[in-house]
């Protein structure tokens, strides 16, 4: 099951349409190295499950190619791609064992029994199932069939493995241990792994890559870290984590920095990410983590709110404010167990780091 060199993959100028006029992929142009675990996220249409169906060969691509281990596979049919496969719906046989279930990708492949036997026990020791063998799929819980179907994908030693949304119909304490597991399993064999999903939590568990998408476009590709800590535009800082907006107008500009002035007058200073001159519009993006009480004067920005709400959520307690006009704004303030107590219509103030503050583009 050793396996360290994944599949490189390329998507060179891909565009797709299903009516002929307007685009669900636009311009796709996406390297993915060998061996890196890439995640494609993005709400629903825009276009994540699409790059990976093209990918896999169950759509056509309108324009484009797109290129596996240097070779183009857009007239190569999608069972002589040498793909893994997993789905949100696990498509497992139901008349078939488990055993069986993961023999069937190594038989089309006429792999001998003897061999057959051997792959299939390893997988699912892999997955943690090898006492599994001969119960059906119907016998299993909904993450044993989510293993398996992981384990069969796998069992045939495929330098590239799809996964779309496969972990959509768990719930929540399950799908947090199958992230981990997969992400174990990826960085095991080394194979590359492309996987699409709307949830957030898993690209950032999971990948060494997040494209996320956008109305048919990435909107930024980085890894998890850069995706949440510099957002480059608004629709990816709303779209990963919780994050303050605030809008306002540039009123200063000194090198990387810049001076905005929100609607009530405040002026607040921030990072110049997406914006270039004095007078341009902006929306200011701040996650509730770094938001700070009983800050002290050296703080870059400092503003009164009023508490509107308090949500006691054990390991730190959620602060809705009128910050600014915005009775949206969220602070995160974590429960260490001291004696501060805030109260609903207390006034107290608050205050950020510049560089925690981000002038993006504007949105409504």
């Amino acid at each position: 099951m050793a396996n360290n060199r994944g599949a490189a993959v390329m998507y060179d100028s891909v565009q797709k349409s299903y009516d002929g006029e307007s685009l669900v992929v636009k311009n796709l142009n996406l390297d993915i190295p060998p061996g890196e675990f890439l995640t494609m996220l993005g709400p629903s249409g825009s276009g994540k499950t699409t790059c990976l169906m093209m990918l896999a060969g169950f759509e056509p691509a309108t324009h484009g190619e797109i290129y596996l281990n240097d070779r183009p596979i857009n007239n190569v049919p999608p069972h002589k791609r040498g793909i893994g496969m997993v789905f949100q719906n696990y498509a497992l046989f139901p008349h078939m064992t488990v055993a069986e279930n993961l023999a069937f990708p190594l038989q089309v492949r006429n792999v001998g029994k003897a061999e057959q036997a051997e792959k299939v026990q390893r997988a699912l020791d892999m997955v943690e199932l090898g006492a599994f063998g001969n119960r059906r799929p119907a016998q299993l819980s909904g993450g044993q069939q989510q293993r398996v179907a992981v384990a069969r994908a796998l069992v045939f030693d495929p330098e590239l493995v799809l996964m779309d949304e496969p972990l959509g119909a768990l719930d929540k304490q399950l799908r947090e241990q199958m992230q981990y597991e997969i992400k174990h399993i990826h960085e095991n064999l080394g194979v590359t792994v492309v996987y699409v999903t709307h949830d957030q939590t898993e690209a950032l568990t999971m990948s060494d890559r997040v494209a996320v998408f956008n109305d048919g476009i990435i909107q930024q590709l980085s890894t998890p870290d850069d995706l949440y800590e510099d957002p480059q535009n608004s629709f990816v800082a709303q779209f990963i984590g919780e994050n303050n907006k605030l809008n306002g107008k540039v009123v200063g500009v000194d090198g990387e920095e810049c001076l905005v002035e929100l609607g009530d007058g405040t002026q607040l200073k921030a990072d110049k990410v997406n914006v270039s001159a004095v007078g341009d519009l902006t929306t200011l993006s701040l996650r509730p983590e770094r938001v700070e009480f009983d800050t002290n004067d050296t703080m870059d920005n400092l503003v009164n709110g009023r508490i509107e709400e308090l949500i006691y959520l054990g390991d730190h307690i959620r602060v809705r404010m009128n910050v600014a006009g915005n009775d949206e704004f969220i602070v995160k303030v974590r429960n260490r167990g001291e004696k501060r107590k805030l109260h609903v219509g207390e006034t107290v103030q608050v205050g950020w780091a510049m560089n925690d503050c981000k002038a993006l583009d504007a949105v409504a």
